[in-house]
């Protein structure tokens, strides 16, 4: 026996394919427009931090990561999560801050070990920040996922600040991401690093607040709004890592 139903309700569930349909091309066709657009701008970023490392400071700041450190998808790489936090620690202590930026657009864990950890290896910082992994979660392999990050952890200096790979939101993704969030608190955890929480401080903006107001272009990367909230994850963690004469004490 089959259900008959009414003309308008089957042109209303029609009307609302096509629409779904729709915003989906859309969205596809806005994605593929926003990356070439973003991809023209990576040598940019690069050019930029490089430029950066020239210039002198009381404070040394290094960030090893990604694209998103490189500020891909702001509308300045000073925009970016780590250049926010190098605004942050002027303000915080006073003091003039030089920014090594070591990151790599494109950049996974097994990058950041053969591109980023040797430079690392010849600085010494007096803020370390760490993510790295996002790019690790399309082709999500855990067992490799912890391998790498347990080297790359196991040569970093103390006080560095790690952080868990951002939330995907939806699908296979977030549960890749949700499943690394929880190998780099436990290696955190062995080798005494602090967490930023970059995982859950990102869930809480929700898919629809990330796509419509914090996405860039490629509704990958994170625009200035996203960027802050990238930012808002590592600055309580650093803020209780300074120490106390690193601080600007106003009379």
């Amino acid at each position: 026996m089959f259900l008959i139903l009414p003309i308008s309700i089957v042109a209303g569930i029609v009307l609302l394919m096509l629409a779904f349909f729709a915003v989906r091309a859309w969205i596809n066709r806005r994605r593929a427009a926003g990356g070439k657009r973003l991809a023209e701008t990576l040598h940019l970023n690069a050019k930029w931090w490089h430029n950066e490392r020239d210039k002198p400071g009381e404070l040394l700041y290094v960030a090893v990561g990604d694209s998103a450190a490189q500020g891909v998808g702001a509308s300045k790489p000073g925009r970016s999560y780590v250049g926010l936090i190098a605004e942050h620690l002027r303000k915080r202590t006073g003091r003039t801050v030089r920014v090594v930026n070591l990151s790599v657009s494109g950049a996974r864990i097994r990058e950041a070990l053969a591109l980023q950890l040797p430079a690392l290896r010849r600085l010494i910082p007096d803020v370390l920040t760490v993510a790295i992994g996002a790019n690790d979660i399309a082709s999500f392999d855990k067992h490799r996922f912890e391998r790498e990050l347990e080297e790359l952890y196991s040569a970093l200096p103390p006080g560095a600040v790690v952080a868990d790979v951002p939330s995907f939101y939806v699908g296979v993704a977030e549960r890749n991401a949700v499943v690394a969030g929880s190998i780099v608190r436990r290696l955190a955890t062995k080798y005494g690093f602090p967490v930023a929480p970059l995982h859950a401080t990102t869930r809480r903006q929700g898919v629809a607040r990330y796509a419509l107001n914090q996405a860039a272009a490629d509704f990958f990367h994170p625009n200035d709004r996203g960027y802050r909230v990238w930012a808002s994850a590592f600055l309580p963690v650093l803020d209780d890592l300074l120490p106390e004469d690193s601080l600007h004490h106003r009379g």
